[in-house]
């Protein structure tokens, strides 16, 4: 039986229909891009979620992209107003690349949608046909703010007519954060700083500020309710160091204003959250750099293995 026709009655029923929002942010992904596929996952994973909770939870799927992006959105998404500003306005790099902010899609959604709670994704981040229903549940058990981290699975299946299997497997645990939900009332409590997508360090400014704000936050880190498609991690390649870096530095300036506030509470996710120094970032961009070579090295040397092996099966 296909995992998209488990039975409603497991799911319990809301004392009122809840409205929420979610929005993903698509981009025009060459078919060498991970998104390539991902996307098309995402968007159907999405619309089968929707439909399986029609009767339980009123969800509203947004989109808001570029104008060139515009064309690979399915028109089952309610596409907002473009995007007009990238980071490159924000600051100037010598690599160019036209990143979103995240703060402008999180107002649109909130200017847009009139939801009680909001959602937003990575674009790569599937989930699976309760994800809505689940996530009804625990905001009807009074949490204002959470976070549900996802589950990498294998790059086995990579079409549409996959999804099912996709659901099927467990994977493995991700500690990143990627998935946030949040009430409407606590989105106009937030400070937000200019972080951009594709890059590091984007997601812990909305985890701080959600931290610091709320009054009932809460880490799903085990849940089989997400998935992302492998592990390439293209975010960690050295033509986005120097966005991770302005990310780093975006997280200073929201951390500052919370530590001036004294809200920064006593939490376990707070520590993840801090800052880097930047002696402490170009550390980290050596080591993910070593990473990066000694993997190519190895590729390099199986490489030539099985060249060598190849000419002497060719001798023989």
């Amino acid at each position: 039986m296909s995992f998209f026709l488990l039975p409603r009655k497991t799911v319990v029923l809301l004392d009122s229909m809840i409205k929420i929002a979610h929005i993903v942010n698509p981009v025009h992904a060459s078919p060498s891009s991970d998104l390539y596929v991902a996307q098309p996952i995402t968007f159907e994973t999405m619309r089968r979620a929707k439909e399986f909770a029609s009767d339980i939870v009123d969800v509203e799927l947004l989109t808001i992209a570029y104008q060139e992006d515009r064309e690979v959105i399915p028109s089952y998404f309610k596409l907002l107003p473009d995007l007009h500003r990238s980071v490159l306005d924000v600051q100037d790099f010598e690599s160019k690349r036209k990143l979103p902010i995240l703060k402008d899609i999180l107002d649109a959604m909130y200017q847009h949608s009139d939801a009680d709670f909001l959602i937003y994704t990575n674009v790569d981040i599937a989930v699976l046909p309760h994800f809505y229903t689940t996530i009804a549940s625990v905001i009807e058990k009074g949490h204002d703010a959470f976070v549900i981290n996802r589950r990498t699975i294998s790059n086995t299946y990579s079409q549409i007519s996959d999804i099912p299997m996709m659901c099927l497997e467990a994977g493995t645990k991700h500690g990143g954060h990627d998935c946030y939900i949040f009430s409407r009332a606590l989105y106009e409590k937030l400070y937000l700083d200019m972080a951009c997508l594709g890059a590091l360090r984007l997601g812990r400014s909305l985890t701080l500020a959600l931290l610091c704000e709320s009054e009932n936050f809460k880490e799903f880190a085990d849940w089989h309710l997400t998935f992302h498609i492998g592990d390439d991690q293209t975010w960690k390649s050295p033509k986005s160091f120097p966005y991770g870096r302005y990310n780093n530095a975006e997280l200073g300036k929201a951390w500052d204003y919370y530590r001036q506030a004294n809200k920064i509470p006593d939490h376990y996710l707070v520590g993840r959250c801090r800052p880097f120094s930047p002696f402490k970032e170009r550390m980290r961009e050596i080591r993910m750099r070593i990473r990066r070579y000694h993997r190519i090295d190895k590729i390099l040397k199986i490489s030539e293995e099985v060249r060598a092996m190849i000419k002497r099966s060719a001798r023989k």
